[in-house]
C-alpha cells in the first residue's frame, strides 16, 4: 500500500503533527475534565480545518511538497480488504479547505444538535452515535461509488447521524436552531426537514450517484445508520426514549435531569470527608458547612449550595489551590482548581 505520508520530510510531518494534535487535544480535555464532548469535537474540527489551510499556504510557498491528507480521505477504488478502511472514519475529520461553509455548517450542527444530545445520552454513548453516524454515512457513499476515484471528505455523515439519532429518540425535544428564523424548534421538524432536502438533493444530481463533492448519500447514509441504532444504545442511558418534557435546557427537562441526579447520587451520610479520609484535622472554618452537607444535603439542589459554600471557605488539602464545584450526573463533587485527582468527593 502506497502512501503519501512516507514521502513526508520535516515541514510535512511537523503540520501533520499540528493537526492531530489540533483534532486530539479538545476531545482528550473534555474527557479529562468531563465537559461537553460534543463541544470538544467542533472546537477540534474547526482547529483542524485551520491547520488544513495553514498547509494549502505552506505548500503554495513551495515550503511543503504536496497534499499532507492523501493518505486519509476516501476513495472507492482503492478500498481492497483492510487496506484503507481507516479512512471510513479519518475522512470526517477533514474538509475541503476551499468550501468553508462546509465545515462552519457541520460544527453548527453537532454543536446545536449535539450537545443536548449528549445530555440526552451522557457522554459515551453520544460518542457511540458520533461513530456510527460517521462510519454509516462513509460506507453509504463507499456502496453508491465503488468504482469512483473521487475523494470524500467531512463530517457531514456524523453531523446527520446526530439528527437521526435524535429523531429516533426524542423527537418531541425542542432546540434552538438556526432554520427561518433562530428560535427552538421541535427536533422532529428539523431532523425530517434535513433528511427530505438531502433526499431531493441526492436525486437532482446524477440520481444517487454523485462524483461531486457533496456526497448527498453519506448524509442519508449516517442519518439511517444513527437512526436505526439508537434504541439499543439508549437502553438504560440517563432518559427513556420518547420522554416528553420540552428537552434539556426547559424547565420540566431540568426537573427531569435533577430527578435522574437525585435517584444517582451518594449517600452523604455514608461519606468520610477528605480530611478525615487523609489523617487531617478538618479546619475550623468548614466544620460547620461539612457537617450541614453530610447531615442534610439530600436534594441536588442543597447538595450543591452547601458544597459551593464549603469550596468556598476551604482549600484543597494536598497542595492549598482553591477549590471548585462541578455538576455530574451522579451529582455535585468538589474539586482541586489545581489538580482534580488531589480532591474529587465524593469519588
Amino acid at each position: 500500500m502506497a502512501t503519501v505520508m512516507s514521502l513526508f520530510g520535516t515541514s510535512e510531518w511537523l503540520l501533520f503533527g499540528l493537526w492531530v494534535i489540533a483534532l486530539v487535544w479538545p476531545i482528550i480535555y473534555a474527557i479529562r475534565h468531563r465537559t461537553s464532548l460534543a463541544l470538544s469535537i467542533t472546537v477540534g474540527l474547526l482547529l483542524g480545518y485551520l491547520v488544513q489551510v495553514l498547509s494549502q499556504f505552506a505548500f503554495s510557498n513551495g515550503w511543503i511538497g504536496g497534499w499532507l491528507w492523501w493518505d486519509y480521505v476516501l476513495i472507492p477504488n482503492r478500498i481492497s480488504g483492510a487496506a484503507w478502511f481507516h479512512t471510513f472514519f479519518s475522512a470526517g475529520f477533514l474538509h475541503s479547505q476551499s468550501n468553508a461553509t462546509h465545515v462552519l455548517g457541520n460544527i453548527l450542527v453537532i454543536a446545536l444538535v449535539g450537545v443536548p444530545l449528549e445530555q440526552r445520552l451522557g457522554t459515551r454513548r453520544f460518542a457511540l452515535v458520533y461513530g456510527i453516524g460517521l462510519f454509516g454515512g462513509s460506507f453509504a457513499w463507499y456502496l453508491f461509488n465503488l468504482e469512483s476515484g473521487s475523494s470524500s471528505l467531512g463530517a457531514s455523515g456524523a453531523a446527520f447521524g446526530l439528527f437521526g439519532a435524535y429523531l429516533a429518540g426524542w423527537p418531541k425535544d425542542e432546540i434552538p436552531f438556526p432554520l427561518i428564523l433562530i428560535r427552538k424548534w421541535p427536533v422532529l421538524y428539523l431532523a425530517l426537514f434535513y433528511f427530505a432536502m438531502e433526499v431531493y438533493r441526492a436525486y437532482s444530481t446524477l440520481g444517487l450517484n454523485q462524483p461531486s463533492d457533496v456526497a448527498h448519500m453519506a448524509h442519508l447514509g449516517g442519518f439511517l445508520a444513527a437512526y436505526l441504532l439508537l434504541p439499543l444504545i439508549a437502553k438504560n442511558g440517563p432518559y427513556p426514549l420518547g420522554i416528553e418534557d420540552g428537552g434539556p435546557t426547559s424547565s420540566s427537562g431540568e426537573r427531569s435531569r435533577l430527578n435522574q441526579i437525585r435517584s444517582a447520587m451518594v449517600d452523604m451520610s455514608n461519606v468520610v470527608d477528605p480530611w478525615t479520609a487523609k489523617g487531617l484535622e478538618i479546619p475550623r472554618a468548614i466544620r460547620d458547612p461539612l457537617r450541614s452537607l453530610l447531615a442534610s444535603a439530600d436534594e441536588p439542589e442543597t447538595r450543591l449550595a452547601w458544597m459551593e459554600h464549603l469550596a468556598d471557605a476551604a482549600e484543597c488539602p494536598d497542595c492549598q489551590a482553591s477549590l471548585g464545584v462541578v455538576e455530574r450526573s451522579s451529582g455535585p463533587q468538589i474539586q482541586c482548581s489545581v489538580e482534580p485527582e488531589h480532591l474529587n468527593w465524593p469519588e
